[in-house]
């Protein structure tokens, strides 16, 4: 997909956020985002979504094994985290002088 009809979140890598559906729903524990994939719609968390991989044997690895890892989960499941309300909050944008700021709806505090 070109860059002009490239999707804008309001989801960035290191946020915390909070899982609002699916099997780790949990409103009042905040997460932390290590992966944003704009393309596919998907936000990868810390500690959700485990997923189960068998892994063959290779040279890296030569007993291979079964591993736990994180699987990525849609964007529409996540809401970003308040830190000064602390509760989950939506989220708009303006455009300020030095850019667009990302700001919640419940506080209006500018999230960084």
């Amino acid at each position: 997909m070109k860059k002009r009809f490239q999707p804008k979140f309001n989801i960035k890598k290191g946020d915390s956020i909070v899982v609002i559906a699916g099997d780790d729903k949990d409103r009042s524990t905040p997460r932390i985002v290590q992966a944003v994939y704009p393309q596919k719609g998907l936000v990868l968390i810390e500690g959700v979504n485990i997923i189960t991989k068998h892994l063959k044997p290779n040279a890296q690895n030569p007993q291979g094994g079964i591993v736990k890892l994180e699987a990525p989960i849609n964007l529409s499941n996540i809401m970003l985290w308040d830190a000064k309300a602390k509760q989950p909050s939506r989220i708009k944008r303006s455009k300020s002088e030095t850019g667009w700021v990302r700001i919640s709806k419940k506080t209006g505090e500018v999230i960084k």
